[in-house]
């Protein structure tokens, strides 16, 4: 069968096996149906209206009370008319002003995490016009900054020992809200909830408590669950900056599908909230497809996703995207599985965004390094770099840290895999600098495969639209998903 495979800014054919296995999130399986458009509006009032876990905000807002709205960056959560985030504020807007809160008493906050600053046309984007003028010209609206410290509340540790930092408009605020997505994600099962405040609002001494190989290498990480000790600190972070703020957060997610439409909203009590939420994402997230185990999985890779701009062709982001592939499937492949994986590899890290990678890159590959946790020494040194600290300050770029956690999860794809091969990669030595190998199709790259580690029969599993759609989890068919 003749497939066409994301690479670069366009696709890249191979000729596989018919009896070759493919998966289209959303196509192949259907996902639960999402709520008709002109019912978005009304089932996101009857949600909020009902919290799960504490009273509604017309019980519990009044004048003279400050709400921040916590808010996901551009790499989540969809940006359509009818996008929750959209919904979600305009609704709880309505809500707080009719119980008396004003809109100067309000603040629109987007929780960057280690990301860049939202820029103005992605805050127009993600808001929509009207959000955005409404409390843009009135400076209402700013991103969280994890090294403002003027800004930034030290909780001190969870009885585990993780320090916990926030920012301080939320801890300061009497209503803190977390807009957010119940979306499947490598990192801990499900984005929203507590994993929202525990990564979005916080420092990077926070995150270097679990986005770092004690955690991620773990055995209860990949495949991914939410059962994972990263998921638990997640929510121990969580339920500490509650417990220090006084209050609960008020939090509204919604479960996405694979267009990012919304299936189903729950709102209240994130403790509670969560697991409620987790029970209809399941349905969409984890996929029982398989019959057998696969020797090989192929994909393709973009230019742009998630991240951005150049991260389907710099090394250490390459190496990232393939483990969260091997996260999300590690369950129908076998272990010596091999993957196969196009991308246009050429070298363009996007020095303005990430202008940490080159150098993590060029010292991968000296100083006794031979495997991506290695490069884990030197965290504290990136991390505290003032330069790059400008840089994520202003001039837009991901903090260093960000890169320390890209590698403890690019380790993975290797700790997991015989084999990688990268196809169509126009500079194939940046490539093997990773420790991947390299061909100029997949066709070659399956017949050495077969050759040299899965023999003349694999079975194989195709995902020629993995990046650019919401993903899935896939399961064997006869899978026990009662603990995922």
């Amino acid at each position: 069968m003749n497939l066409e495979f994301e690479y670069g800014n366009g696709r890249m054919g191979a000729e596989l096996p018919e009896k070759t296995d493919v998966f289209i999130p959303g196509t192949t399986v259907k996902d639960p149906p999402c709520i008709p458009e002109e019912q978005i509006i009304e089932r996101t009032r009857e949600s909020i209206r009902n919290p799960m876990g504490m009273k509604p905000l017309s019980e519990t807002a009044h004048k003279g009370n400050t709400a921040v709205f916590v808010i996901p960056d551009i790499v989540k959560g969809g940006c359509q008319a009818m996008s929750h985030r959209k919904v979600a504020i305009q609704v709880i807007l309505e809500e707080l002003y009719a119980a008396g809160v004003e809109k100067k008493d309000i603040l629109l906050l987007f929780s960057n995490g280690l990301h860049p600053r939202t820029t103005v046309p992605e805050m127009q984007k993600i808001l929509g016009e009207q959000l955005f003028n409404e409390f843009y010209y009135t400076h209402q609206i700013t991103s969280h900054d994890s090294e403002d410290y003027e800004h930034l509340a030290d909780l001190g540790y969870t009885a585990r020992g993780d320090r916990v930092l926030m920012n301080r408009y939320v801890f300061e605020c009497d209503i803190p809200i977390l807009i957010g997505h119940t979306q499947g994600n490598p990192y801990g099962g499900y984005s929203g909830g507590y994993k929202h405040c525990a990564t979005g609002i916080t420092h990077w001494r926070s995150i270097a408590s679990h986005h770092v190989p004690d955690v991620m290498h773990r055995s209860d990480f990949t495949p991914v669950s939410g059962h994972s000790l990263m998921r638990t600190k997640f929510d121990e972070i969580g339920m500490l900056m509650e417990q220090e703020m006084g209050h609960p957060f008020f939090c509204c997610d919604a479960v996405l599908d694979t267009w990012s439409r919304q299936i189903e909203i729950n709102s209240g009590y994130a403790a509670i909230m969560q697991p409620k939420s987790w029970i209809m994402a399941n349905k969409r997230t984890y996929v029982p497809f398989a019959k057998e185990k696969y020797d090989v999985m192929l994909f393709g890779m973009p230019l742009d996703f998630h991240y951005g701009n150049g991260m389907g062709s710099n090394p250490i982001q390459m190496m990232q995207a393939i483990s969260a592939q091997v996260i999300r499937h590690k369950r129908v492949m076998k272990d010596n599985c091999v993957i196969i994986c196009s991308s246009i590899c050429n070298g363009y890290f996007h020095d303005e965004r990430w202008p940490y990678l080159r150098e993590l890159y060029e010292m991968f590959q000296h100083d006794y390094m031979n495997i991506l946790p290695d490069m884990n020494r030197y965290g504290e040194y990136f991390a505290t770099s003032e330069e790059y600290i400008r840089k994520y300050r202003f001039c837009n770029a991901f903090h260093p840290f960000h890169g320390f956690s890209m590698m403890s999860c690019g380790h993975i794809a290797e700790m997991n895999t015989s084999a990688i091969y990268i196809v169509g990669a126009q500079e194939p030595g940046i490539a093997r600098g990773m420790g991947l190998k390299t061909r100029a199709t997949f066709e070659e790259a399956l017949a050495d495969a077969m050759k040299k580690y899965v023999g003349p029969n694999p079975s194989i599993l195709a995902l020629p639209q993995t990046f650019q759609l919401g993903a899935v989890h896939l399961c064997m068919k006869d899978d026990d998903l009662s603990r995922v």
